[in-house]
């Protein structure tokens, strides 16, 4: 029997792929299991196990191929045991598929695909993930009522949810949604991937000299897409100052040993990971989405902070889960941990979504003031630069001034007009700036 392995529905608006490494050859014999692809979608690189045992008989993809949801990658020869009566049937498979295995022949897939229509055969499975198969059954939708949006027919989660809230499912790239009608006007969202809604035909570069042109892919490209979304959609606002970090750094000073024989590394950005969600539980409307569809503001009631990561791939946000319910050492640790992974490519993907919150410090190479542009779809970001020493006016107790050298660093607030007023951003950065400023604080209003 031949079986082909698709590109599975990977969840979180996933649509296609980068495949980093095939880690297979044609003629390879393999079991359950097995290590076949290594690929990388906006979120993280993924292994791929295969889904049966058997021998490859044809790769259908090669390092550096985008694929989409859907698409035949692999094509498997199994044992004769296992196939259905017709010896011609090609079944197509996907990794950790438990019950329903789409059976129907490649080319009924894509027709369905090609009308965009659902599926009229109740005793054929449809072609869904087992995360969109179990949305389905949560949501109570009938798979075979949902049109499919997902390459070579594949119902997508997002198909799933569309359907559950109007009984209808999106076209497979919208160029806008319609987000309220108030007194006539329209407002719409737009939805329409950057990358291609500003595509323009360009000059011949090479004209004027040598060239070099690089794919535009995975994390690059979804930064990118994630980044034209945030600043189109959300008037961004910033709010600056600078924190005298003299005797944080004292403190930093006398146990950062201590946290590196735990495996941890005590940075600035663990001291902010603390203040920060401090400051949250005092003005939770920073922690917080707007939902247009809804007129609705949500509020998160957990902790989870992204830190913006450098990497040689491209720009990372691993979460970190919880932070006001552990400790300095415990964040330094986690926080150390993730950020080797991002760099390393290993990070999972559980480990780069959830957050509700974002830190971004450019102090480590050097940078000082700077906007970062808000992680959509949060409603605020804090940038930390790097603690310089500058002359610092002082005021005794008696009221006398000195000028003293004290290390200052700049912290810059970003947030949505929409959800958050000025007045607010001043008083959560207060929050912040004396946490960090007295270590004390820090720890006695730890929460």
């Amino acid at each position: 029997m031949t079986t082909s392995f698709r590109l599975p529905d990977l969840g979180e608006g996933v649509h296609e792929a980068e495949i980093l490494a095939v880690a297979v050859t044609a003629g390879q014999a393999i079991q359950e299991g097995d290590l076949i692809l290594e690929v990388e979608t906006d979120k993280a690189a993924v292994e791929i196990p295969s889904p049966t045992t058997g021998t490859v008989t044809e790769i259908h993809v090669e390092s550096g191929d985008i694929a989409k949801v859907g698409d035949v990658l692999i094509t498997f020869s199994t044992s004769d045991s296992a196939a259905p009566s017709s010896p011609e049937t090609q079944q197509e498979t996907e990794p950790h598929v438990d019950t329903q295995k789409d059976s129907r022949p490649a080319e009924t897939v894509a027709a369905r695909a090609a009308t965009g229509t659902p599926s009229t055969d109740r005793k054929r499975p449809v072609p869904a993930s087992p995360s969109t198969r179990r949305l389905a059954r949560e949501l109570d939708v009938d798979l075979h009522l949902v049109t499919p949006t997902g390459s070579s027919g594949v119902v997508t989660a997002e198909d799933v949810r569309q359907f559950a809230a109007g009984g209808a499912t999106p076209d497979a790239e919208p160029e806008s949604r319609k987000v309220e009608e108030i007194e006539g006007d329209i407002v719409y969202e737009a939805v329409t991937t950057p990358s291609r809604q500003f595509a323009e035909t360009l000059p011949d570069f090479s004209q004027f000299g040598e060239i070099e042109r690089q794919p535009f892919r995975s994390i690059r490209r979804a930064t990118a897409n994630r980044m034209s979304q945030s600043w189109a959609q959300i008037p961004h606002v910033n709010c600056q100052d600078v924190v005298d970090i003299s005797r944080l750094e004292e403190f930093r000073q006398r146990h950062k040993d201590d946290v590196k024989k735990a495996g941890g590394r005590l940075t600035m950005t663990v001291f902010a990971l603390k203040a920060v969600a401090t400051a949250l539980k005092s003005y939770p409307h920073f922690n917080a989405t707007l939902d247009l569809a809804n007129q609705e503001i949500i509020i998160k009631k957990y902790f989870n902070i992204g830190v913006a990561v450098d990497t040689d791939h491209g720009l990372m946000v691993p979460v970190i889960r919880d932070v006001d319910r552990k400790s300095i050492k415990e964040l330094a640790v986690e926080l150390h941990e993730a950020i080797t992974r991002a760099r390393e490519r290993k990070s999972r993907r559980e480990e780069l979504i959830g957050g509700s919150f974002t830190i971004t410090n450019a102090g480590a190479i050097g940078g000082s003031h700077f906007s970062a542009i808000i992680n959509h779809p949060e409603i605020a970001i804090l940038g930390l630069g790097q603690g310089r020493m500058q002359p610092a006016v002082v005021t005794d107790k008696e009221g006398n001034h000195e000028i003293v050298p004290r290390l200052q660093m700049p912290v810059v607030l970003c947030f949505d007009h929409r959800v958050a007023d000025g007045a607010d951003a001043i008083r959560f950065m207060q929050v912040i700036i004396n946490a960090l400023q007295d270590p004390d604080e820090l720890l006695i209003n730890m929460i």
